[in-house]
């Protein structure tokens, strides 16, 4: 399977759903964020799932333990092969995710947002780098028995090495030459999965390609030339 997911931030259901027919056998599943989810609900995961590609529902669930393990459990029933949380909230809200969450559902948390960088943490209480921050958490994360983190390519190598079978979700990935826009902590498609990225999230450089089709196809052939070297 491609480590490729597609990020459709639309609220639109109809654009998201001609997104996942260009990019179906080509990408490894579609990412579904908070603005599709509050827009469209269940009813809009599931029309996105009819593309037969993997749903990950990137929702960064962040409230007291007893309140997303309900939220957990409310959206069981859609079968996410990935769903978010907040690593922020702590062990037994982590705990209560996990519980909550069907067998086939992989749980990850959040560390800090590839849009942050360290004045950004500085000016919410928290002291040291991103690097510091993300290492803090993931620690937590493993600690408390779910599958995995989300962080950044920068910080991919050095977690992966202290959770060998830790599963990573990397944002925040653009192609050589690619437009950053509002990230800040960004790395190359083959370069997060050197380093041990498990999947990859790459929204604009496919989605607002002139044609997403080739776009996410020169993204996958670059991934495959580089696994062969």
């Amino acid at each position: 399977m491609s480590p490729i997911f597609v990020a459709a931030d639309t609220r639109d259901v109809h654009r998201a759903a001609a997104i996942a027919r260009q990019v179906s056998g080509i990408a490894g599943g579609m990412k579904l964020g908070l603005e599709f989810f509050c827009a469209n609900g269940h009813e809009g995961v599931l029309r996105i799932a009819e593309h037969g590609m993997p749903i990950f529902l990137d929702l960064k669930l962040h409230d007291i333990p007893n309140t997303v393990g309900k939220a957990v459990e409310a959206i069981a029933p859609l079968a996410p092969a990935v769903l978010t949380v907040h690593a922020a909230g702590g062990r037994a809200m982590l705990e209560a995710a996990k519980a909550a969450a069907p067998r086939a559902t992989k749980i990850v948390a959040v560390t800090v947002l590839t849009s942050l960088d360290a004045a950004d943490l500085g000016e919410i209480g928290i002291a040291g780098s991103p690097a510091d921050q993300v290492r803090r958490l993931a620690d937590l994360a493993q600690a408390s028995g779910i599958d995995g983190i989300v962080c950044s390519g920068a910080e991919v190598a050095a977690v992966s090495r202290s959770w060998p079978k830790g599963f990573f979700v990397v944002p925040g990935v653009r192609p050589t030459g690619a437009d950053v826009a509002d990230q800040k902590r960004v790395v190359t498609p083959a370069q997060a999965l050197a380093d041990g990225a498990s999947i990859l999230v790459i929204g604009r450089p496919i989605t607002e390609a002139v044609d997403p089709e080739r776009a996410i196809t020169d993204i996958a052939a670059e991934v495959q030339q580089h696994a062969r070297v």
